[in-house]
C-alpha cells in the first residue's frame, strides 16, 4: 500500500499545497524522539528535492538540536479530506537563522511571521505515499492566532533575552539562538 519516489512529483506538490498542517519528526542518536505539529502558511516546496519551513519560537527547539546533531528529518502530511492519503518526506535538514548565510535566499520565499526564529532547509531524499484509510476525516475550522499574537505583543528586549537563554534541548543538546526579533509582519 506504500509507494516510494526519489523526488516529489507535481501531484505531490499540489497535495502539499492543500494541507493546512504538517508534522515534523527528528531524533539524535540518544535521547527523545521529537514529533511536532505545524500550522500557519509556513511550508514551501523549493524544488522536487528541497523544501523549507518557517519556525516560530515555542516551548523548545528540539528540531534545531536534532538536525545539528544528526541531520535526519521526516515531514508528514495527512489528508483529512478525500481522497485519503498520507505522504512522508524523508531527508536531511539544517537550521538557518537570520544571522546565517543563506537566510535572505530562504526568507524571500516566506512572509516572515512574528516570532520567527529560523527556517529549516531540508534536502528530500525519498518520498513515500500510503493510503491513509485509518486517518479520520476532519475539516479545518481556523488557524489559531495565539502563537503569532503572543510574539507580536512581546517586548522585543525581553523576547531576545528569553530566546538567548534557550541554548539547550530537553536532552541537553546545543542550539543556537536567533539574533533578531520579528514583531509586526
Amino acid at each position: 500500500m506504500a509507494d516510494f519516489f526519489d523526488s516529489m512529483t507535481d501531484k505531490h506538490i499540489a497535495f502539499i499545497a492543500q494541507q493546512p498542517m504538517f508534522f515534523v519528526a527528528t531524533a539524535a542518536a540518544d535521547g527523545r524522539i521529537n514529533l511536532s505539529p505545524k500550522g500557519y502558511d509556513s511550508f514551501r516546496v523549493l524544488d522536487a528535492n528541497r523544501v523549507a519551513y518557517l519556525d516560530l519560537g515555542g516551548s523548545g527547539n528540539e528540531t534545531h538540536a536534532h538536525l545539528v546533531a544528526d541531520g535526519r528529518i521526516t515531514i508528514m502530511f495527512n489528508n483529512f479530506a478525500n481522497p485519503a492519503l498520507i505522504m512522508r518526506l524523508y531527508g536531511t535538514g539544517r537550521p538557518v537563522l537570520p544571522q546565517d548565510a543563506g537566510w535572505d535566499e530562504l526568507a524571500a520565499h516566506f512572509d516572515i511571521l512574528p516570532g520567527t526564529r529560523q527556517i529549516f532547509d531540508i534536502a528530500v531524499d525519498n518520498v513515500q505515499t500510503s493510503c491513509g484509510w485509518g486517518v479520520p476525516q476532519m475539516e479545518m475550522k481556523a488557524e489559531r492566532e495565539t502563537l503569532v499574537k503572543y510574539h507580536r505583543q512581546a517586548d522585543p528586549e525581553a523576547w531576545m533575552e528569553k530566546t538567548a537563554g534557550r541554548v539547550k534541548s530537553i536532552d541537553g543538546l546545543p542550539t543556537r539562538a536567533t539574533d533578531r526579533y520579528f514583531g509586526e509582519p
